[in-house]
């Protein structure tokens, strides 16, 4: 181990993962460790043993009732995968994608009104949504057809409208949508977490409704997203294979891990169990450099495991249910995330389901209620607060390049965004993703 290392990660989430893999393919040399015995850190994913541990219902021999433990795939922190998304364009780039398998997600619906109803991505879904009466189908349609021809490239498709200048607000404004409509279309097509995004440029949330449209056109299925076969802890595993293809060091279950620094106060290696790595830059999540981070907000999360899909989904066997705040009365977003054994992350006949939120009191089980009454009845459920810590480092200064904790969201835009602008601190480029988006759909079908 006693080594010099262009850059040594500490953890195996996610985020760390990606960054090892796009580092290694960059021909930069990589030390990836992590202080326990298993990948994916906070992200990690567990069989129904380790899920019952976790929650201190340790017991060798779960209840027969919900079949066998090996069969569960239990991710932590589930996020489905845009089709058309940041981060599909990343695993293709990195060519992980051999690595994996996908399978299109059933469906994509919104909260509105005490009920669920399906997303409408299209104009012609909209003219059928019941989520609108029939003037509003047709402000919404002509929308919806702005949205879809608009190109920023071509001033004709604009409307005499500069969307980097004109705010959503405005936007919406000028085709009469009322505050309903606008409510899904924000949170539910664009993915905004909050109400903030009315006051900004529109081109943001124009190009998030684009994406959401043609990623739900790829694969003519109910939604826009996709989902790894056995759940997303193949992902830090292919990110560990691809990164020894390229010669990076993986080591897991390395005590301690203390970070190192010199004079200056720049980081110069990693001490483990008395041997020291030597390196140039550290990246890792909070939990290895706690005095370098702050506590931004914590996440409430109930889990649960079921015998049925969720009601009024249309009996779909993976879907997302976004929980919009202004339907709640809160400050930010809830969602419901549930997949199946047709994904191959529970025993046949079984349904994970998770609530999560940005956590506005300490008691989950209360605050999660709203998406826990969508659920129906669940044979077992688990409810947990973790909390979200952001980076205070200067890395110019410590070259510690620290990761943000994972969001309440059920699907990956924020998480890879924040990859990508690490990506681009650490090696001071941007990373090329303009892909052959095909490349990744053999495996999905």
């Amino acid at each position: 181990m006693d080594e010099e290392y262009d850059v040594i990660v500490l953890g195996t989430g996610l985020k760390e993962c990606i960054l090892s893999g796009l580092l290694s393919v960059d021909g930069l040399k990589v030390l990836h460790m992590d202080r326990n015995d298993y990948y994916g850190g906070e992200s990690t994913s567990l069989n129904l043993i380790q899920l019952l541990k976790k929650f201190n219902r340790g017991t060798d021999k779960p209840p027969p009732h919900l079949g066998p433990s090996r069969d569960y795939n239990v991710d932590m922190i589930p996020k489905f995968m845009m089709a058309n998304g940041t981060l599909v364009r990343v695993l293709i780039h990195t060519d992980v994608t051999k690595y994996l398998s996908f399978k299109a997600v059933d469906g994509s619906f919104v909260f509105n009104k005490g009920k669920v109803h399906k997303v409408p991505a299209t104009d012609m879904e909209a003219l059928r949504s019941p989520l609108m009466g029939i003037f509003e189908k047709r402000r919404a349609r002509k929308f919806f057809i702005y949205v879809q021809d608009y190109d920023e490239s071509n001033p004709q498709t604009h409307e005499g409208m500069d969307l980097t200048r004109v705010t959503t607000r405005e936007l919406i404004a000028k085709y009469g949508l009322d505050d309903n409509t606008v409510d899904f279309i924000g949170h539910a097509l664009a993915l905004h977490r909050d109400d903030r995004y009315l006051d900004e440029p529109a081109l943001d949330t124009v190009k998030r409704m684009k994406l959401y449209s043609e990623s739900l056109a790829r694969f003519q299925g109910g939604s826009p997203y996709i989902y790894p076969l056995y759940g997303l802890g193949e992902l830090p595993q292919a990110f560990a294979r691809l990164s020894a293809v390229y010669g990076g060091t993986y080591m897991l279950n390395k005590p301690e891990c203390k970070v190192e620094f010199n004079e200056e106060g720049k980081v110069c290696g990693v001490t483990s169990e008395g041997e020291t790595a030597r390196c140039k830059k550290i990246v890792c999540d909070p939990s290895y450099l706690p005095n370098k981070v702050r506590k931004v907000g914590k996440v409430a999360r109930a889990i649960a495991i079921m015998s049925h899909p969720i009601p009024n989904t249309n009996d779909s066997h993976s879907v997302q249910v976004i929980l919009p705040q202004k339907q709640l009365g809160r400050r930010s977003d809830m969602y419901l995330f549930c997949c199946s054994y047709t994904h191959n992350v529970a025993p046949k006949g079984k349904f994970i389901a998770f609530v999560s939120t940005e956590a506005e009191t300490d008691q989950p089980d209360i605050e999660l209620k709203p998406g826990i009454d969508l659920l129906g009845p669940v044979d077992e459920i688990f409810f947990d607060i973790y909390d979200r810590y952001a980076p205070v480092n200067e890395p110019s200064l410590d070259n510690c390049f620290i990761s943000t904790s994972y969001d309440a969201t059920t699907h990956f835009e924020s998480t890879v965004m924040d990859v990508l602008a690490m990506y681009t601190m650490i090696t001071g480029k941007a990373l090329d993703l303009s892909v052959d988006l095909s490349a990744a759909s053999a495996a999905e079908e």
